[in-house]
């Protein structure tokens, strides 16, 4: 597939998850640390998003994402397109290292 033809897209993840027993925070910390070691950011807390290429990449890991789903909390996810999430405006505060705009011909795909 060529970068031409290639469709960058983000996946949104927001979560709302009980914190009350010790067995809930566990569950809290399972999830957070598989969102980070699939390659998710922060962009605020509770609200995790990654860039993918194409629909393959959106199902595989919307697939992973549901296999991981804590038991109990409201977890929500949305696909946007590159250029969606680069017109999402910051109305309070600085932005992160990691929402700095890329263009397509920057990125680099392991």
């Amino acid at each position: 597939m060529s970068a031409e033809t290639k469709r960058f897209m983000r996946m949104m993840v927001f979560f709302d998850l009980p914190v009350v027993t010790k067995a809930e925070r566990r569950a809290y910390t399972i999830f957070r640390r598989f969102l980070l070691n699939d390659g998710y950011d922060m962009i605020q807390f509770s609200v995790y998003g990654r860039i993918l290429t194409g629909t393959d990449g959106h199902d595989k890991h919307f697939k992973r994402l549901v296999d991981n789903l804590p038991p109990e909390g409201s977890v929500r996810c949305l696909t946007l397109t590159e250029k969606q999430f680069a017109s999402m405006k910051l109305l309070v505060g600085l932005p992160l290292f990691q929402e700095k705009v890329v263009r397509s011909d920057q990125l680099l795909l392991f």
